[in-house]
């Protein structure tokens, strides 16, 4: 079987917004963007963290969350990364080790895309 690199899965560029940005305007972004996570970067364009619709469900099924909220307040500091040749292997074992299904490719500081637990899937099923 032919190792296949994250270069050749990731389906888009990653969705980024800043530290600042409101916690109201990332949940729009995401929603109109159809994308299940964001990551967060500082004003040179370095990851700082991660939020996922998991991370704001979790957020607001323990109670109200301050309008004046940014994303700084519920983000995931703690990113694995990849580059766009890593083998997806061991990206996906990443994944499973870690119980997460957003994986941001980066290009030295610079965030490049996005691979997911639905581009391995979509990849097995047209594999099938």
């Amino acid at each position: 079987m032919t190792e296949l690199y994250v270069d050749q899965l990731v389906s888009r560029p990653a969705e980024t917004v800043t530290t600042d940005t409101p916690l109201q305007e990332t949940a729009d972004q995401r929603i109109t963007n159809d994308v299940g996570a964001v990551v967060v970067v500082d004003d040179s364009g370095r990851i700082e963290g991660i939020l996922t619709a998991t991370d704001l469900v979790r957020a607001f099924s323990e109670g109200p969350t301050s309008p004046d909220g940014t994303v700084t307040d519920l983000m995931r500091a703690d990113v694995a990364t990849t580059t766009r040749d890593t083998l997806v292997s061991e990206v996906a074992a990443t994944m499973i080790e870690r119980l997460i299904h957003h994986v941001p490719v980066v290009d030295g500081d610079e965030v490049v895309g996005m691979i997911t637990t639905l581009d391995l899937a979509s990849h097995l099923a047209r594999s099938q």
